[in-house]
Parts: structure tokens; sequence; C-alpha cells
């Protein structure tokens, strides 16, 4: 094994770290959770469904990209009513990735990019994007995999709600590894609307706002599992991947030009925030 056709970051020696290094290979972070998702899938969905997008990326383009022991843990105290939830302070989760982006910054990586899989992660995988950015000479950007997919995906559906242990994630876990999904626990489940917010803080509505689960459902779900087949998560599997291989492309590309101050007198360059 060599650096050009390894993807998965923990298999290198740290010797051939140094030529990876030198290829300017783009890091890929997953992050996840590990949360419940209803009666019939595990609580590892986030997490595994991200990771399993990123390594099938890496086997894909090996020579382009490596793939780091994924984030098993995110913000998730609105699910912690239901046994087996782990939640992560919002402080907490972006210090560590953080600590990680900025370690990879350190040994010579210039581009590295963020793929998550649990929503609540999202404006924390922003910040971290950011402040390595801010903090680092490299550059950090990150996406939430599911949004590659959806195109794709409303091309194949049958429900209306895509949000949690639903249509989507159930079939790309069937996609993936069908033995640990229990489709005959899947079931339906809806949150509460209101004309501006509701509260699984969907998409569709201007204000978020995301409640105890404990207080709307007893199921787990939000979304309709039982629509849900292996063809589909192909489908959404397929157009995660081949988007991801295009943003590579794009990223490794992206130029990292010099800084041009525009101030006229002197600045305190020894203040740190």
């Amino acid at each position: 094994m060599s650096a050009a056709t390894e993807y998965r970051y923990n298999r290198l020696t740290w010797a051939e770290m140094n030529e990876a290094i030198a290829m300017q290979k783009v890091v890929i972070l997953p992050t996840g959770s590990t949360e419940q998702h209803g009666r019939h899938l595990p609580l590892d969905v986030d997490v595994f469904l991200a990771e399993s997008v990123c390594l099938e990326l890496g086997r894909r383009i090996p020579d382009k990209v490596l793939v780091l022991p994924p984030i098993a843990y995110g913000l998730n105290l609105h699910h912690i009513d239901f046994p087996g939830t782990i939640h992560i302070e919002p402080e907490v989760f972006i210090a560590f990735c953080l600590n990680i982006t900025k370690s990879v910054a350190y040994h010579g990586f210039k581009k590295i990019l963020i793929v998550n899989g649990h929503g609540s992660n999202t404006p924390l995988i922003d910040l971290v994007a950011r402040k390595t950015v801010l903090e680092t000479d490299s550059l950090c950007a990150a996406v939430n995999y599911i949004s590659l997919a959806m195109e794709a995906f409303n091309q194949v559906k049958e429900t209306a709600v895509m949000a949690h242990a639903d249509e989507f994630e159930t079939s790309l876990y069937l996609a993936l590894a069908p033995e640990r999904v229990q489709m005959d626990k899947a079931g339906k489940g809806d949150d509460v609307m209101g004309k501006y917010m509701s509260s699984d803080s969907m998409y569709t509505y201007p204000v978020r706002f995301n409640d105890y689960w404990g207080r709307w459902t007893n199921l787990g779900v939000h979304g309709d599992a039982t629509k849900a087949t292996a063809e589909k998560g192909q489908v959404i599997l397929e157009a995660a991947v081949q988007a991801l291989m295009e943003i590579v492309d794009e990223w490794r590309a992206w130029p990292i030009a010099p800084r041009s101050d525009q101030h006229t007198g002197p600045v305190q360059s020894h203040i740190r925030w």
C-alpha cells in the first residue's frame, strides 16, 4: 500500500503521510452522531452513513483524498429522552473538531473538507470550517452529504417529508447494511407544525426551533420509513459520491491567495482572538 492508493488516513505510516502531504490530498472528516433513529434503525445511522459515503469516495479517487476516522457524537440533547442517545455540548464539539483540523493543517495539508451526516451538527461544522481558515494557513469547507443527494432522491421518493429515520436514511442504510435494518418495525411520524416553525426545525420553515423529541413523538421517527428500499438507497449513494468527487476537484484547484492588508497605518498585530 502507498500514499497514492490508500485513502484511509489512519492506515498510512508517518513516512507515507509525508508522501500524501506532498500529493496535497484533500483530507475528509466525516461527522455524525450516536442517537435514536426509531425502532427499526441502529443508533449509528448518522455516523455510519456519512462515513460510508466518504469511504466510497475514497475508493473511487484514492489519489485525491484521505478519509479521517469519523466523529461519532454530536449535539443531541433534544433526543435524550430516547435510551442510548449521546449528547456532546456544542462548544466541546467545535473545540474537538477544530483540534483535528488544525492538526491536519499543521502537518501541511492545505485543503480540508468536513462531510456531515447529522442535521444538528450543521451550524457547528460551519463554525469549525470558518475557524480553521482563520486560525491556519489552510482552507476548510463543510457540507452535509444529504444535500448533495436531494435532487436525485426527489426523483424516486414516495413520501413528502425528509427528516429523520425516514425514507431517505432508511433507504441508504438498506443499500449499505440491510441486515441491520428491522423493516418490520419501521413506522411513520410527524412533528408539530405551525405557520412559521415546526418542532423539528424543518428546512421548509423560516423560523429555526428544535424541541425535545420526547414532547411530540413516542416513535422517534419524522417521516415515513415504510417506503424505504435499497434501490432508492443506491440512488442516494451514487448522487452523493458523484457530487463529492466534483467538490474534491473544485476544492483541490481552489486558490489560496495572499492577503491584502488595506490599513494605511500600523496595526496591533500581536492581538489574538
